[in-house]
């Protein structure tokens, strides 16, 4: 018999055939799914892309860490062979008694900073030494947290700490070996270790440590996050540490996001006297992005493309928050999962043969969708009418005019990129960069709209045409060197054409006429005439102006040739994105889904949640229309809706009515039948009288500021008439 608690305890197992199964990521991706036919589909294109990009984004990060990382393995391996070779003369042995300490600014990005330090952790456990231990300030609050942490990590058992406020904890781990936390502790495991991995009975797990092993591996210390160590914490430990330098190589490395100069400031000179300082710059983290970008965004390789207010919104994030590119980089992770999750043509968003195979296999509801595309019926206005008959009745031939859009596509991509480069060459040296420093700022640009309809476009052709012809011809230089790497042939044909104009370039020559000789005469032939002064000088000043205008230089007339030529590979290859059919198969334009996501206001997101719980609850019980209250929203909802209902005076007993009215319309009682005059009956309504009663004290005022905001502010809760809040009595209960 089950009924009764106080007789025992009862234990229900579950049947193997009731457990519930544990939903992967593709049940949560299909799920919710406007369509669910392709939904699998869709999930395996946006797998299959996003591990490419991922993988690419970190080969580059393993490039572009691998100098610096080189250069920090070089100074540790010199670091050890000094300390194998011993002391020769003066000046290495004071050398000696340092500790080499590498100062690594890795600049304010700290959310990049651990992918950077376990990449330098797994080289250093791999070449040189297996002593490795990474330390966080959090963690090293005292100076026995830190020797406890750092002796932890390296000798792989508990160590206790002389605490005599903690003998509890110290007694729990009877059966678990500890050893007292000290160096002196460090320094005979550390002798221990070490012979025995010189005479071959060390385990497996302490020998295997590379072919460049030393026979003394130094242990080296990172310290992550410099700055935000205790400054006394830090000395007292490299001050111990100084005294064992002749019995133990130690090295340490300073995680630095701002600058070198925090180690004065951190450190006194009788403390940084004993460390060996070498500097060490990582790559900017802007210059990092622009890597990023320039792999992952503006090339061809990849078919999906956030658009401008997109991509504009990530830029802004890392710009004005975190200046992590590893968030950047999450970011067009959520923006890819959401355009494969809310566009059911993302299933054509894939390398291009697979696309053309999806596209012969589209549904008739899929073939609707992509006939009320804005771009596919802009496409199908400009068509003829026999042609339009026919894109809108026929499914096969949708198909067919299809993949020859997205092999369009394809070829505007490759086009596209291409020029952007050739112009960004261009422009990125002008003065004040009219067009952007960065690419990306251009890209932008051009994605918003014509870029030559632009006041900064025509600014920035007006300076091309004062550059030098040195620094011009160097700049075209380098267009052609990006034209060769374009595959199509209008590419091909730019490149052909650019190379004749820097043949020109090339060729002496003196001033030249200009071919339309005959202009320059044309106004004489007034002379003939008789006439007076006044028109003989006004002629007269005529040719001459003209003879001034009309005699160019062989260099500005092929100068102006060239920037003629580079404004007609603009206007033809820079268009947006939206004067392409189909553009909306590859690019993410929900701006302010991204936004709310990444960026977002909790105290927007409370009121939305009271004041419209449907938002987040999506329970179709909770509609409601604007400026009525759901009897079914939860308490704290309705009594939200209720006071933003009052004036700047609220009355409580008005106030609990209305609930009461709300309320007991939702469980079908008689709102008359409820008697406010007996504190007992509101019972009935636990959560109304609990949140009453935090509103009868002081913490109302900070819940008005921080959750009701600028609705609530300066109004006054009375208690039945006329009573401030801080001379209310009797609170209810």
């Amino acid at each position: 018999m089950t009924s009764s608690v106080s007789k025992g305890c009862f234990v229900f197992k579950p049947s193997a055939k009731k457990r519930r199964k544990t939903p992967t990521v593709e049940d949560y991706f299909t799920h919710g799914c406007e369509d669910t036919e392709n939904s699998k589909l869709r999930f395996r294109n946006c797998q299959t892309l996003w591990e490419k990009m991922k993988a690419d984004t970190e080969l580059l990060q393993d490039e572009l860490n691998r100098k610096i990382l080189d250069s920090l393995l070089a100074f540790i391996r010199k670091s050890v062979s000094t300390f194998q070779r011993g002391t020769d003369d003066w000046a290495s042995g004071m050398r000696a008694h340092e500790i080499p300490t590498a100062a690594l600014v890795l600049g304010v990005n700290v959310p990049d900073h651990d992918m950077t330090f376990q990449c330098l952790s797994d080289q250093l456990q791999q070449s040189v030494t297996p002593f490795v231990v990474s330390v966080q300030a959090t963690e090293c609050t005292a100076l026995n947290h830190m020797l406890q942490r750092v002796l932890e990590r390296l000798m792989g058992t508990s160590v206790s700490v002389d605490n005599e406020e903690e003998p509890e904890q110290c007694s729990t781990n009877v059966n678990q070996k500890r050893v007292h936390c000290s160096l002196i502790t460090l320094c005979n495991w550390y002798k221990t270790v070490t012979k025995k991995a010189a005479s071959g009975t060390a385990s497996k797990k302490r020998t295997s440590v590379g072919k460049d092993m030393q026979q003394h591996p130094p242990i080296v210390v990172i310290f992550k996050d410099l700055e935000a160590f205790t400054p006394k914490v830090l000395q007292d430990f490299i001050l111990i540490c100084s005294r064992y330098v002749e019995q133990l190589p130690l090295m340490f490395v300073f995680g630095i996001a701002t600058s070198p100069s925090t180690i004065q400031h951190m450190l006194p000179h009788s403390v940084s006297s004993l460390l060996g300082i070498e500097l060490f710059q990582s790559l900017s983290c802007t210059q990092h992005l622009a890597s990023v970008i320039d792999k992952v965004i503006l090339t061809s390789q990849f078919p999906f493309k956030p658009n401008g207010k997109v991509l504009q919104v990530l830029v802004s994030i890392f710009l004005y928050h975190d200046f992590s590119v590893r968030n950047f980089i999450k970011g067009l992770q959520l923006a890819l999962l959401e355009h494969f999750h809310s566009q059911p043509l993302s299933v054509l968003c894939c390398k291009k043969e697979a696309a053309l195979v999806h596209a012969t296999e589209l549904s008739h509801r899929d073939v609707e969708r992509l006939q009320q595309l804005p771009s596919f019926m802009r496409y199908v206005e400009e068509q003829g009418p026999q042609e339009q008959v026919e894109l809108l009745t026929s499914d096969d031939h949708v198909k067919e005019v299809c993949q020859k859009l997205l092999k369009d596509l394809c070829k505007y991509h490759k086009n596209y990129y291409t020029t952007l480069r050739c112009l960004h060459i261009l422009t990125a040296s002008l003065p004040k960069y009219p067009l952007g420093k960065q690419i990306r700022e251009l890209h932008i640009s051009c994605l918003e709209k014509n870029v030559w309809e632009n006041d900064e476009y025509v600014c920035a052709m007006q300076l091309l045409r004062m550059m030098a012809k040195d620094e011009l011809t160097s700049a075209l230089q380098k267009c052609a060197e990006i034209l060769k790497s374009g595959k199509t042939k209008k590419m091909r044909a730019a490149l052909l054409q650019l190379d004749n104009l820097l043949s020109k370039f090339d060729q002496p020559g003196d001033l030249v006429e200009n071919a339309a000789g005959e202009d320059l005469t044309s106004p004489g032939k007034g002379l003939q005439k008789k006439t007076d002064l006044f028109q003989l000088q006004k002629t007269l000043l005529e040719m001459k102006k003209s003879r001034r205008t009309k005699e160019m230089s062989q260099f500005e007339i092929f100068r102006d040739q060239a920037l003629e030529f580079i404004d007609s590979l603009v206007r033809s290859h820079l268009a947006p994105p939206e004067s392409q059919p189909l553009y909306e198969v590859c690019y993410y334009s929900s701006s302010a889904v991204l936004r709310r996501h990444l960026n977002a206001t909790p105290r927007t997101s409370i009121q939305t949640a009271l004041s419209n719980p449907y938002h987040y609850l999506k329970n179709e019980d909770l509609r409601a229309e604007d400026g009525t209250v759901s009897n079914a929203a939860p308490d704290i909802c309705i009594v939200y809706k209720l006071h933003l209902e009052c004036g700047r005076l609220i009355n409580l007993y008005d106030w609990l009515e209305a609930y009461a009215t709300v309320v007991s319309a939702a469980e079908g009682k008689d709102p008359d039948s409820v008697d406010f005059g007996k504190v007992d009956e509101l019972k009935q309504y636990p959560l109304i009288v609990d949140v009453l009663k935090c509103f009868m004290v002081t913490t109302f005022e900070y819940m008005v500021r921080c959750l009701i905001n600028k609705h609530c502010m300066g109004r006054q809760i009375f208690l039945g008439g006329i009573f401030p809040l801080s001379k209310a009595i009797n609170p209810i209960g």
